[in-house]
């Protein structure tokens, strides 16, 4: 069974809490894109973990986690989220963690020019978490990129980055009027921080596709959601990478293999880290309340997320580009005590009038939300564990929700542990 796990809005949809929970059925869990410019937060019975790069099969024991192809790994950061998780009790190696050879190295002066970049752009900025992934993708687009298997051929790295530094630096001088990358620094980085990876770097994708040969189960393991595809999200205010599932398979290395399933991770309602269009966005004393209910601060950056009702028009979107065959609604919890809550039904856009079909460019920077508003429930729902528990006004929110997106919502968590969530039939 190859199985994706994929975010069907802006991201922090609680993909790393389900990947955790489901991948008690899994052999291998692979993040295929992305960098550390989001994260993954998980609590079991070792404690609360926020995990960057590191796919969230490494809080499993028997699990083998496998960083792909299509991500940018920072080294340092790597390093230091390994050491975390060994200070905590969790037991690393290249026996469950392999690291694509093909995956691409975040460097420095990535970091550097994405902060450049967000400097000068102002009050027009992007709102980007300034980790060098936007740089770094582009890099590879141009082959200009350095790539983790190059770690074990140090001399004749040295010299093809030496190349590289000299075309970074009209850049960074000439552009920027910064300060010039220094190849000694820059080298002194990654000797350091890529001797301690070197051993858990391989052909991942021969390991993979041998894997499924064998019929072992994998899960794919998306990073944000699918309105940060640089595709098919909110263009420019996108990730630099593909976060749908179609692109699993290729982004972990066996572009031969077709997935089996795909399931969808949303919230019961709505969340947003960073610039661009949010259609459902609630404002004032309203939405604090929401935010400080559900926590919802990044994982990755600590900022505040933009909070908003469900938004249908988003989530139909989402399930379509995701190819979803299931959902998973997180955080229900959250909206407990609520008297009424609101669901963004559909967009009023200026010149146009009542939009169901996601938008895009300037209609969908034009859009307002028509709400409706559902009866809540005065019930604390983490003690929920079957459908039966559930009170009938939260009952009726996921079957109104499940209707509305056209796909079943197979999983519902009513809290963050690992046993905090109801199966729905």
């Amino acid at each position: 069974m190859l199985t994706a796990i994929t975010g069907i809005n802006w991201g922090d949809e609680g993909k790393g809490r389900m990947v955790d929970l489901l991948s008690q059925n899994y052999d291998i869990v692979v993040r295929y894109q992305g960098g550390n410019n989001a994260g993954h937060t998980v609590v079991n019975h070792l404690g609360k973990f926020i995990l960057n790069l590191l796919p969230s099969g490494i809080l499993r024991p028997e699990v083998v986690n496998v960083m792909g192809n299509g991500m940018v790994i920072d080294l340092a950061h790597l390093c230091g989220e390994i050491g975390r998780l060994r200070d905590a009790g969790v037991a690393i190696s290249p026996k469950n963690l392999k690291i694509s050879d093909k995956a691409v190295i975040c460097l420095p002066y990535h970091v550097m020019q994405d902060v450049l970049e967000e400097d000068r752009l102002g009050d027009a900025k992007f709102g980007s978490t300034r980790r060098g992934i936007a740089p770094v993708y582009g890099d590879k687009y141009l082959k200009k990129a350095i790539r983790m298997g190059e770690l074990k051929t140090l001399p004749a790295l040295k010299e093809r980055l030496k190349g590289i530094v000299e075309w970074k630096n009209l850049t960074v001088e000439g552009a920027y009027h910064a300060a010039p990358v220094q190849m000694e620094e820059l080298w002194s980085w990654i000797t350091q921080y890529g001797g301690q990876l070197v051993d858990y770097v391989c052909d991942t994708g021969l390991y993979l596709n041998q894997a499924a040969a064998e019929g072992k189960n994998i899960m794919f393991e998306a990073q944000l959601g699918a309105l940060r595809d640089i595709d098919f999200g909110i263009y420019p205010y996108t990730s630099s990478s593909s976060t749908i599932a179609a692109y699993a398979p290729i982004g972990a290395g066996i572009p031969n293999r077709k997935l089996d399933q795909v399931v969808g991770i949303m919230k019961a309602y709505s969340t947003c880290v960073g610039e661009g269009p949010f259609t459902a966005e609630m404002f004032g004393e309203e939405a604090e309340a929401l935010r400080q209910a559900g926590g919802e601060y990044g994982a990755a950056t600590g900022r505040p997320r933009r909070v908003g009702g469900f938004d249908v028009v988003a989530s139909r979107y989402g399930v379509r580009m995701q190819g979803a065959d299931e959902v998973a609604l997180t955080k229900l919890d959250v909206l407990s005590g609520m008297e009424k809550i609101p669901v963004c039904v559909a967009y009023e856009v200026e010149g146009i009038g009542r939009v169901e079909e996601f938008p895009w460019g300037d209609e969908l920077n034009k859009a307002k939300p028509i709400y409706e508003y559902l009866p809540g429930w005065q019930a604390d729902l983490s003690h929920c564990r079957r459908v039966e528990d559930l009170p009938a006004e939260a009952l009726s929110y996921i079957r109104y929700i499940e209707e509305k997106v056209n796909c079943k919502i197979k999983y519902v968590s009513v809290g963050p542990e690992r046993d905090q969530y109801v199966t729905m039939e």
